[in-house]
C-alpha cells in the first residue's frame, strides 16, 4: 500500500477530488513509444486545474485576487509506463491546510492499477511575491466553505 503524501487530522474535511479520463496523446510519447516522464506533471496539472475550477479556487481565481501560487514542490513516483493510445484517469485530491498553501495528491490509473501517484506543494504570495502567513479572503471563504461541507 502507497503510504499517503498528506496526513488529515480528525477535525478536517475530507479531501476534495475530482477523477478526469483522457487517451495518451501521440505527441505525449517519446522516441521508444511511453509517455515521457515531464508529461505525468502536465497531467497533474490537467486535474489540479479542473478542480481549482469546479470550486471556484482555480488559477483564474488567483490571479483575479492578485495571489501568485507557485508550486515550491512537487514529487512524481512513476510505477509502469503508459503508451500511445492508453486511456487513462487522473485524480487530483486537496487536502486540508490552514496554512496560505495548497497541497495536492495525484493518482493516474490505467485499467484500475495506479501507474504513477505524486503531490504538489502551493504557496500563496502576495503582490510582491512575499510569502502570505494567512490566505487571502476568497480562499477563507471557499475553506469556510469546505469546513461547512457546503461544496458541490
Amino acid at each position: 500500500m502507497r503510504k499517503p503524501y498528506f496526513q488529515s487530522g480528525p477535525a478536517n474535511p475530507a479531501p476534495l477530488q475530482i477523477t478526469l479520463q483522457r487517451q495518451v496523446r501521440f505527441e505525449e510519447v517519446d522516441s521508444m513509444g511511453i509517455v515521457w516522464h515531464g508529461r505525468y506533471i502536465s497531467y497533474f496539472e490537467e486535474a489540479r486545474v479542473a478542480l481549482g475550477n469546479k470550486y471556484g479556487v482555480g488559477y483564474s481565481d488567483f490571479i483575479q485576487n492578485q495571489t501568485p501560487v507557485p508550486i515550491r514542490q512537487v514529487s512524481v513516483d512513476h510505477l509502469e509506463p503508459l503508451f500511445f493510445e492508453d486511456t487513462i484517469e487522473i485524480d487530483a485530491i486537496l487536502h486540508w491546510t490552514e496554512a496560505a498553501r495548497i497541497n495536492f495528491e495525484y493518482a493516474i490509473h490505467k485499467d484500475g492499477n495506479i501507474v504513477c501517484s505524486g503531490h504538489t506543494i502551493q504557496l500563496m504570495l502576495d503582490t510582491n511575491f512575499e510569502l502570505l502567513l494567512a490566505p487571502p479572503p476568497f480562499y477563507t471563504e471557499f475553506m469556510e466553505k469546505w469546513k461547512k461541507g457546503l461544496l458541490d
